[in-house]
């Protein structure tokens, strides 16, 4: 079983990888895509696949996160996610966007790896929002660099502080640029 999800999360990747070589709308700069062999991932390990519930807020609030342009963005923080890791307590809030028309959660992340194996700002996960149930997967090996990673033509939000966590997050994408 545990190859089969292995084998699950590496053609996602090399799909991703060709994606990113190829693809007219990938985030690598067109003059990097000749030489472009893949982007660095951490091995895959179910350690960092976490059945979370979603604890709701009732009323969720407006937050604004600095993006990498300097500007801000809005999203409203729709509630979090309270799970253990590496036997520490972790806490994470999961925002939806309050400016544009998205049914998905967003949870950015800083953690112990940031700024040395993996992109120094923060990665992502993406969540499909339930509208039946508040259990989630969070599967970190989906964590992802934003597109500013790879290109200044993009603008990211950073993940805010409350969501800079204590532990090491070895799964996802590892940093694009050494």
């Amino acid at each position: 079983m545990a190859e089969d999800w292995d084998t699950t999360v590496n053609e996602f990747r090399r799909e991703k990888d060709q994606f990113y070589k190829t693809g007219h709308e990938s985030p690598i700069p067109e003059n990097e895509r000749a030489s472009f062999e893949g982007l660095k991932y951490f091995s895959p390990d179910k350690h960092y696949v976490i059945n979370a519930k979603l604890k709701r807020y009732e009323k969720p609030n407006i937050v604004t996160m600095t993006t990498s342009k300097g500007t801000v963005q809005k999203f409203y923080r729709m509630g979090y996610f309270e799970f253990e890791i590496s036997k520490t307590k972790v806490v994470l809030q999961a925002y939806r966007s309050a400016e544009r028309e998205d049914d998905s959660l967003f949870v950015p992340f800083r953690d112990k790896t940031s700024g040395k194996e993996s992109y120094g700002s923060s990665r992502y996960l993406d969540l499909d929002m339930k509208k039946d149930s508040d259990n989630y997967v969070l599967d970190f090996n989906a964590a992802y660099n934003p597109y500013c990673a790879y290109s200044n033509d993009y603008v990211c939000p950073f993940a805010p502080k409350e969501n800079w966590l204590s532990v090491e997050i070895k799964a996802g994408e590892k940093k694009y640029h050494d």
